[in-house]
């Protein structure tokens, strides 16, 4: 009997809310309510919605005893709901009044990321402006990178000794930063070995890489009225087995012993074995990756080598575009203006954090 008086006096969850999630793609609806006075003793929380103009409830969920919220993720935008939190024992159960008219509907825009909004505007006016800078002649400072002022001096090299220039660009698909980038300086050497006449070995690893590379050679040859040199086996398919590709490269620069190898784009174990032979064979070897790993392999066993971010700002370097050097400058000031938010945080930080130290004391 008393057992039946308690279930009888168990008090409902109260003050139901329901409103549409923010910042969010829509079809969620969020549940907030105050628990039941006798929430430790009862099972948990059943959770209603009804879709009007129907009036009838249909369960969509339960929570256990001492949570008091829940998200709907099967609401369809634009239809108005209402919703019950019912709290159960012993298979009774006890309603909350329902809660107001309620229905979901995607944001355009995540308030929470106001920061990155910012961001992209500051951005996108100095990318305009170093750009409108460049194509009006001005010219953008941007430090000297020993290995790309090589450039002119490599193929200049092998175009007196009369030896091929080879380029590797990497062991990673296209798929890979790195590889992209390497692509971009593929295009900036080939016009200059259209310009001189001198026989170019590209090797790859990938299917698609060859197909690329293949064309960046022929659009490079072509831009500079050169379309006639362009000899089909400048660009070679090798194999996609990763020592299978640098014993081939190997064995390339031990046979065809060209005057300057270019390494550029992602490399692994493979990269201090051809560097090695390369320099055996006697070539100047400009390398660049963003392999962390192989880049002390590198500055051993070659000439120049691009670290890090050089790789990426090499094609803006050689090609003196405009758009590419208005990035490059425009990501430069962005990241200035970075570091400046950061170190002003942390200077407020640690003054916030003595400044209460010694409120503390005092």
């Amino acid at each position: 009997m008393c057992l039946f008086l308690l279930i009888l006096t168990i008090s409902p969850p109260t003050a139901l809310k329901a409103l549409d999630r923010p910042n969010d793609a829509g079809s969620t609806i969020e549940l907030k309510w105050q628990g039941s006075c006798d929430d430790k003793i009862i099972d948990g929380y059943i959770i209603f919605r009804c879709s009007l103009p129907d009036t009838t409830y249909k369960r969509i969920g339960m929570v256990t005893r001492g949570v008091f919220n829940f998200e709907d993720e099967k609401a369809s935008d634009g239809q108005d709901y209402l919703y019950k939190v019912a709290a159960v024992k012993d298979n009774r159960l006890f309603y909350s009044p329902p809660s107001n008219p309620v229905h979901s509907s995607p944001q355009l825009f995540h308030t929470g990321r106001t920061n990155i909004l910012i961001s992209i505007i500051i951005f996108t006016l100095l990318l305009a402006y170093f750009v409108q800078q460049a194509k009006s002649g001005k010219k953008l400072f941007i430090r000297k990178i020993p290995g790309l002022d090589a450039v002119d001096e490599a193929v200049g090299r092998a175009t007196e000794m009369g030896k091929p220039i080879l380029y590797v660009p990497g062991l990673g698909d296209i798929d890979f930063t790195a590889t992209i980038a390497s692509m971009n300086i593929l295009g900036e050497v080939a016009k200059k070995i259209a310009q001189y006449d001198t026989p170019l070995i590209v090797v790859n690893r990938w299917s698609v890489t060859y197909t690329v590379a293949k064309e960046v050679v022929k659009e490079a040859f072509i831009s500079e009225g050169r379309t006639e040199k362009f000899k089909e086996d400048y660009v070679r398919y090798l194999t996609e087995a990763q020592f299978g590709f640098a014993a081939a490269v190997n064995g390339i620069m031990t046979r065809e012993k060209p005057a300057t190898n270019f390494f550029i784009g992602s490399f692994w174990a493979e990269s201090l074995i051809m560097a090695e032979t390369g320099g055996q064979a006697g070539a100047i070897q400009i390398a660049g990756t963003d392999s962390v790993l192989q880049l002390p392999f590198f500055v051993a066993a070659c000439d120049y080598t691009l670290i890090g971010e050089e790789l990426y700002a090499a094609s803006a370097y050689l090609s003196n575009e405009p758009l590419l050097l208005g990035s490059l400058k425009a990501q430069d000031y962005g990241k200035l203006i970075v570091l400046a938010i950061l170190f002003g945080f942390t200077v407020l930080s640690f003054f916030n954090i003595n400044l209460i130290s010694y409120l503390r004391v005092q």
